[in-house]
């Protein structure tokens, strides 16, 4: 496609995302601003709270659908996909969000807690892109927004089946760009640092949190909005020339 230029007010008016994860954190405030920028929502995620979070997302029924539902299992996937579909009648945007950390030492880590956490943040995003590619391709091409993470770049302890969930999702976000470029579909990833979500506030609060800001260069973590922002403009036509690429924000951690 030749380049058209790009909306210089990031609109996505008329455009349909489908964002995983998104009754809280950085799904929700990926959510809020799309909403904010004309787009219609569905929401997916396993939270009996997803209903009243799509409320305060945006009150207007019209524009926003709220699907629970287990993204881990082929057939929610295909619900989910279909509801939306149906609903508003393609899918311009799909946000790979939903996630988990289990965090445990390497000799102590079970074989559950790590195909909990691979089959959340990788099996379950990679399918799901599998889907919604095929309603993209149907339809004329649309974005992807992978998340992945600072711990898929460099080791941090306790994370052996986190870092190897989140470094293969930004591998295969560079292959389905490189096979699904052709079809007008971009796919990106982006790495955050400890950003301040309500389970971040938690986890990192106290001593372990200050001691790990001290070794980030701008001294402080990430906000959910900070995201959702760069989640903004890999969703808009001004990246229609960046496909493969994982942008990371992480105040400067991981380049020291």
């Amino acid at each position: 496609m030749e380049y058209r230029g790009y909306d210089r007010d990031f609109n996505l008016t008329g455009k349909v995302a489908l964002i995983t994860g998104g009754a809280a954190g950085i799904g929700k405030a990926i959510a809020t601003l799309y909403a904010l920028k004309g787009a219609h929502l569905t929401l997916a995620d396993l939270s009996p709270g997803l209903h009243d979070a799509a409320k305060e997302i945006f009150p207007d029924p019209a524009r926003i659908e709220a699907v629970i539902g287990d993204i881990t299992k082929g057939g929610d996937r295909e619900r989910i996909v279909q509801t939306a579909v149906k609903r508003f009648g393609r899918i311009d945007i799909l946000v790979n969000n939903a996630g988990v950390a289990l965090l445990e030492p390497a000799l102590e880590i079970s074989e559950s807690n790590w195909d909990k956490t691979l089959d959340l943040n990788l099996k379950a995003a990679f399918f799901l892109s599998q889907l919604v590619a095929k309603e993209m391709i149907r339809t004329g091409g649309g974005k992807i927004v992978n998340i992945g993470s600072q711990a898929g770049m460099i080791a941090l302890e306790r994370h052996v089946a986190y870092m190897a969930s989140k470094a293969a999702i930004i591998g295969i976000t560079k292959v389905l760009a490189v096979e699904w470029a052709k079809h007008n579909v971009q796919v990106n990833a982006i790495s955050p640092t400890v950003t301040l979500t309500e389970l971040g506030k938690k986890a990192w609060a106290g001593d372990v949190g200050e001691e790990f800001k001290r070794k980030l260069p701008a001294g402080r973590f990430a906000d959910p909005d900070e995201i959702a922002a760069c989640a903004l403009f890999l969703a808009s036509n001004a990246t229609d020339m960046i496909t493969g690429s994982n942008l990371v924000i992480d105040g400067g951690y991981t380049i020291q």
